[in-house]
């Protein structure tokens, strides 16, 4: 049932092969090439911590769960910021949620605000739902077009219009 020859090359490769298949091993990607796009999952910017910058703008392409503080942009499919989560700047997916608090302006096909939100801005959006008890202070803009909405997850094209250069 088991082989102790097999095992042992399974966990101790000869160099230049790769565990999997015995065989050479992969070209390894560059640190600096984006990473692989994930189907599903959740990213979490914990409690502990406080995202600073000048410019920047955080991306997940799916889910993004904001517990802790961020000084800066946030763009996502999906944005969760908790009770404990907070973020000053600009919040566009295209959904979102808000518990905690947002300075800034806010821009998603589907906004909820909870009971315990927080937010100072204005919100765009095609669909809006603020629980008894939120606190909102800004103006809202109903727009027929989702396209307008959309969150871009492109960084490059974030860069671009960062430097105010088109590609």
């Amino acid at each position: 049932m088991f082989n102790a020859t097999a095992t042992k090359e399974a966990l101790h490769p000869k160099p230049g092969q790769s565990p999997a298949n015995g065989k050479g091993a992969a070209p390894s990607k560059s640190s600096f090439q984006p990473a692989a796009d994930a189907a599903t999952g959740t990213s979490v910017i914990g409690t502990d911590l406080t995202i600073l910058g000048d410019r920047i703008t955080i991306i997940s392409k799916n889910k993004l769960q904001v517990d802790g503080d961020v000084r800066g942009n946030v763009h996502g499919k999906q944005v969760v910021i908790t009770a404990e989560g907070s973020v000053e700047g600009t919040v566009c997916a295209e959904s979102i949620e808000v518990l905690g608090g947002v300075r800034g302006a806010i821009r998603a096909v589907n906004v909820k605000l909870h009971a315990s939100a927080q937010v100072e801005g204005d919100i765009t959006h095609q669909k809006l739902t603020i629980a008894e008890g939120a606190e909102f202070d800004g103006r809202v803009r109903l727009t027929k077009d989702a396209g307008e909405l959309m969150p871009i997850l492109d960084p490059e094209a974030i860069d671009a219009s960062h430097s105010g250069t088109s590609n």
